[in-house]
């Protein structure tokens, strides 16, 4: 046997083993390139249901009645129904045809298009709020308020909206005090029922960025956001056990923000990272950052009321969204 035919099998064998393939539908191009795997984009069509598959320069899109996913060759950028993903590795093109990373089809596009086969991902009734920073961590300042300020105002509002929606909901802290990052995976993984935890905070950066972000944990083997890959990022982390879940819940809450946001909001993308409270925590968990202290335009949108219930709204309608997604039936497996 080939070593290319022996590569191609076990890339199979993985994809059945995630769930992202079933037996009868099993034939998919795979191929190395530059020494990871990679799937042809055409393979997706039939499996996912998808009417057509197009391409316009560099653009392949999918679509369907439900969904359309637009792909750019030679870049790292997702767009699914509007909403932006950032892969881990960019879509390539081979032989006329383009590829997707095994690992952002696994990790990323399955557990977006198929949240239904997520095991037992809906039956949760606890939300954690982290609001990040606190005490004499501030978090990002400006003239007009801090950052811990600002998240505990969009967690304290978020409570009280869950838990008239029959949610129970566990504060990692409801007053400005400092908690270590440790201390928060602490609280978080006290609750032993089933929950998902979601941290709140609010962006830095230079004068001219902008724009909301969702970071979910990177899985095993692809490295931290804007980071290059180090041995550190073959360990799997606790939250690791929740890919799927993680990347399941940052679509709703990601995608419930923008369309509840000012239609300016600039969308920076679902992202991987290793942050500390993503690694620990033992529940399904992302971290997301809702807009730039730093940028003039948004630190007054930040300080506006009608700014911040928004976001609170979006967050609190991508709970119930989610929730509804991973806990229907998946079809039964050939």
């Amino acid at each position: 046997m080939s070593f290319r035919v022996a590569t191609q099998q076990l890339l199979l064998a993985v994809l059945l083993c995630l769930g992202v393939i079933s037996p009868a539908k099993a034939e998919w191009d795979t191929k190395a390139i530059e020494g990871r795997d990679y799937v042809a984009v055409d393979g997706m069509k039939s499996f996912y249901g998808f009417d057509s598959v197009t391409r316009a320069g560099n653009t392949v899109s999918l679509e369907n009645k439900k969904i359309k996913v637009e792909l750019r060759i030679g870049a790292q950028e997702c767009l699914m129904n509007g909403v932006k993903f950032v892969f881990s590795y960019k879509v390539e093109e081979l032989n006329g045809k383009a590829w997707i990373s095994r690992i952002d089809l696994a990790k990323l596009v399955d557990p977006v298009l198929r949240p239904s086969y997520i095991d037992n991902a809906g039956n949760f009734r606890t939300v954690i709020l982290d609001a990040g920073h606190g005490g004499k961590d501030p978090g990002a300042t400006n003239a007009i308020g801090t950052e811990a300020g600002y998240n505990l105002m969009v967690a304290e509002r978020a409570k009280k909206l869950l838990e008239t929606a029959g949610y129970k909901v566990v504060m990692t802290r409801d007053s400005n005090r400092y908690l270590t990052l440790q201390e928060r995976v602490d609280v978080a993984n006290r609750v032993k029922d089933n929950a998902i935890f979601i941290s709140i905070h609010h962006n830095s950066g230079g004068s001219a960025a902008r724009g909301i972000e969702t970071f979910t944990l990177s899985p095993v083997g692809v490295a931290h956001y804007g980071r290059g890959f180090n041995q550190s990022d073959l360990q799997e982390r606790a939250g690791n056990g929740h890919d799927s879940a993680n990347v399941a819940l940052a679509t709703a809450v990601h995608g419930c923000l923008i369309r509840r946001l000012d239609k300016n909001t600039f969308d920076r993308g679902i992202k991987r990272a290793r942050f500390s409270v993503l690694t620990g925590v033992q529940h399904p968990s992302i971290l997301v950052e809702c807009g730039f202290m730093t940028h003039p335009y948004e630190a007054r949108m930040i300080h506006n009321e009608a700014y911040r219930n928004a976001v609170v709204k979006g967050i609190v309608d991508a709970v119930d969204r989610y929730r509804k997604a991973v806990s229907l039936k998946a079809p039964a497996k050939p």
